[in-house]
């Protein structure tokens, strides 16, 4: 047996699977799996493998990753992390895994506040999931006051780990458990607000691809019927939070750009608009407050 091999009959599986991506799922798992690059891969990927004790083991934990894949479980679940913003975030079944869409609005806070405005401002992130939204801005931003909150405490603990291995030393992000607003201690008072809340209507779920409606958490996606709870709950409850001024940004799904910024006008936020993404699709809702 050779790499290639073991390559080939991984991929095969995966397109038996209906793995859109089979054939570098495939790659990437046996890189992992052997803790090697493409580079000493396609110098040895024609040698036989050893009977080495290591070797054996890295072979069956490719398997075993092929078999997860095969399952449609998220190739970032198996090998554990996924990049966003240029970072290397670790995830797990607890957390949504960050995507490219959201780096939409981490670029828009960052295009709005200048390096000293971020330092001094006051940041709250609500369902924070990974933390990837509050440890960008940090970490690429350089803020330095972050709150962040999300109702699991699964999901906190790796939103800490991401802290831990991605944050230099003195810079703290404080982590609160609780629902939305609910996690806060009374009478904080921030000066920018960010969130990628569950927006997806509950009807719809069932539609989405199985690596999402069966492994992403159910409770990081669903927003009601309609999709807008939180955004009404954010609209109605954020004003005892904010200070005067207050940026709001909010990721959105691609047909809610209307909607969000009728329950911000509503609440008496203004300068509201709608940022697409790179796809050209509504993305972002940002406003102010008084």
């Amino acid at each position: 047996m050779t790499l290639y091999q073991l390559l080939t009959e991984g991929e095969q599986k995966l397109r038996e699977a209906k793995d859109a991506e089979a054939q570098l799922d495939a790659r990437r798992l046996l890189l992992e799996a052997f803790q090697t690059d493409t580079v000493h891969f396609l110098m040895n990927r024609m040698l036989q493998l050893s009977k080495e004790q290591t070797v054996e083991q890295a072979v069956s934990d490719y398997w075993t990753m092929i078999e997860r894949r095969c399952q449609r479980e998220p190739i970032q679940y198996i090998l554990g992390s996924q990049e966003f913003m240029g970072l290397t975030f670790r995830v797990n079944h607890h957390v949504l895994i960050p995507r490219q869409d959201t780096e939409t609005l981490v670029e828009q806070v960052l295009k709005e506040h200048t390096q000293s405005e971020r330092r001094a401002k006051r940041l709250l992130d609500l369902c924070t999931g990974s933390g990837c939204i509050a440890i960008s801005l940090m970490v690429k931003g350089g803020f330095r006051y972050v709150t962040a909150t999300d109702i699991s405490e699964d999901a906190l603990s790796v939103a800490r780990e991401n802290a831990h291995c991605l944050l230099e030393p003195g810079c703290q992000l404080k982590l609160c458990r609780g629902d939305l607003f609910q996690a806060l201690e009374p009478g904080g008072k921030f000066d920018i607000l960010v969130s990628n809340p569950p927006y997806i209507p509950t009807s719809v779920i069932r539609e989405l691809q199985p690596e999402v409606r069966n492994h992403e958490p159910v409770t990081a996606l669903d927003g009601s019927p309609d999709g807008k709870v939180f955004y009404r709950r954010i609209a109605g409850e954020a004003e005892q939070w904010l200070n005067p001024g207050a940026a709001v940004y909010l990721e959105i799904g691609y047909d809610q750009g209307e909607a969000v910024c009728g329950l911000l006008e509503e609440h008496g936020f203004n300068n509201i608009k709608v940022i697409k993404d790179l796809p050209g699709l509504d993305r972002v809702v940002r406003a102010d407050y008084g």
